[in-house]
């Protein structure tokens, strides 16, 4: 009886509502716990500085949990490896509500990062494996709103669970969203055996690991304890020591845990070069823009989250028209574009002082969601185009080590430009004109990811993306699969 249920409900109906309840889960989850820090050190009688720990032992162990997901997909299966990773998340969220201590909480925050660092690409390679590229971009357009929703809300609803109930809240409110969705996914999810993909990595594995987690802490902490801290100049030299040792390795093994061989093809790289690069501007601006508005400005967290939101509706009307165009008009001249305007709304921040209206601000934060939804669709989408459906959960996974380490880098890359522009003797939080520099300095970094956008080889992308790929797996019209998963066949 269960095993018919599959059957019932389209594969391309079941896979995006689990794979978007991941995704919700897993962002509001990395946005709302700073909310929860100060409620967090009265409780356990610490400073806020004491739980720098809770920070970053998740976005350390997330990186490290993330080079064996591939080889757990092609073993296991997506539907096993997805839904026994969502119900460690949230098993763990219920222990970090119920810590009694500090060392609890780290620890079970650690076995937080480890199941998301599966359940991203799980979830990608799930999601990719089911579409070919042509429907990508359709089905974009609609996952692309609870991405973008989830990270606006996600403070708002942290503030209000925090107040009204406790800092627990924040970690019990995962559960309601992410049990329904493990019922569901058990229920209606269709389960492949996997496949046999070799002898597993280890020393692959330890290696890819430990350059991660090693370049992760030593990114993290850099702004907090200074880049030439002994503890941050150890973890990025070892980090680098080891990407060396596990790039050698990885090329020379048989069944590598890495399959570094997919950066031969020119438009995988490209893609992802312009991910890690461009994600530096605009995550960095997201990051940047609630600091001006609170310390340079004075502004409460409610009108900074206020302020910024409207860069969310940016983002959704643009990927309408990005999913429109990508067919015709290809990857290049779209994130081209997007990455231009990115940097043309970032000059105008830059111009912004104390006196600047919010409204300013909102119209500034609207016009830059404007731009960057060229971007995400487009790099996901063509990053694909030209890989083998055997090598999906391999290419899905190296885009999330990118992504994240892109991620980690925005913040970083803006504290230290804040810290720069900072006057030796400044007492108080960093002036206006630090603000402003640091805006020029993300505004220079995405006029040069535009002008690297320009040079993409998107002829593949474009042909796959009108189901007339030769040598993608993703490209390709999936005519069995869509008879397989007809409604009520």
């Amino acid at each position: 009886m269960l095993s018919a249920l599959p059957a019932c409900i389209s594969q391309r109906l079941v896979v995006p509502v689990v794979c978007v309840s991941v995704t919700f889960i897993a962002i509001v989850d990395g946005a709302i716990t700073t909310v929860a820090l100060p409620s967090i050190a009265r409780q356990f009688r610490l400073t806020t500085a004491a739980l720098d720990g809770v920070v970053v032992v998740y976005p350390v162990c997330l990186a490290m949990a993330i080079p064996a997901s591939a080889w757990l997909v092609e073993r296991f299966g997506g539907k096993r490896v997805l839904l026994t990773a969502l119900a460690g998340f949230l098993g763990s969220s219920l222990l970090c509500g119920a810590a009694a201590g500090l060392g609890q909480l780290v620890a079970y925050r650690a076995v937080q990062g480890l199941s998301a660092g599966v359940l991203f690409p799980a979830s990608s390679a799930l999601l990719f494996g089911t579409f070919t590229s042509a429907e990508q971009v359709r089905l974009s357009r609609y996952m692309i709103i609870p991405q973008q929703i989830a990270p606006a809300t996600a403070p708002v609803l942290g503030g209000l669970l925090v107040d009204h109930l406790s800092w627990r809240w924040v970690f019990y409110v995962n559960l309601p969203i992410g049990l329904p969705a493990v019922l569901f996914g058990t229920l209606f999810l269709a389960g492949d055996r996997g496949t046999r993909p070799g002898r597993f990595d280890l020393p692959g594995l330890l290696l890819s690991a430990g350059v991660l987690g090693t370049a992760m802490f030593g990114i993290s902490e850099g702004p907090n304890r200074g880049w030439t801290s002994a503890t941050v100049l150890v973890s990025l030299v070892l980090g680098g020591v080891l990407l060396a040792a596990a790039v050698a390795f990885e090329l020379r093994t048989a069944h590598p845990l890495l399959r570094l061989r997919l950066f031969t093809d020119r438009l995988f790289r490209d893609t992802n070069l312009i991910n890690l690069v461009g994600l530096i501007p605009i995550m960095g601006a997201l990051y940047l823009t609630p600091l001006f508005l609170q310390q340079a400005q004075g502004r409460t967290a409610l009108e900074s989250g206020l302020t910024t939101f409207p860069e969310a509706f940016g983002v959704l009307l643009t990927v309408q028209i990005v999913g429109v165009l990508y067919a015709r008009v290809g990857p290049r001249l779209i994130v081209g574009c997007g990455m231009t305007g990115a940097g043309a709304v970032l000059l105008l921040l830059a111009t912004c002082d104390a006196d600047t209206g919010l409204w300013t601000f909102r119209g500034y934060m609207f016009l830059f969601g404007a731009a960057i939804g060229c971007f995400f669709i487009p790099t996901t989408v063509a990053s694909l185009a030209t890989i083998a459906r055997t090598d999906l959960a391999q290419a899905t996974m190296l885009n999330t080590v990118v992504r994240q380490t892109g991620g980690a880098l925005a913040p970083a890359a803006v504290t230290t430009a804040l810290v720069l522009g900072t006057p030796p003797d400044a007492v108080a939080a960093p002036p206006v004109t630090a603000y402003q520099h640091a805006f020029l300095a993300l505004a220079a970094i995405a006029a040069v990811t535009a002008v690297f956008a320009f040079t993409l080889p998107d002829g593949p992308a474009r042909a796959a993306a009108r189901g007339s790929g030769t040598g993608s797996g993703t490209g390709r019209p999936a005519v069995r699969r869509r008879r397989r998963d007809r409604v009520g066949s």
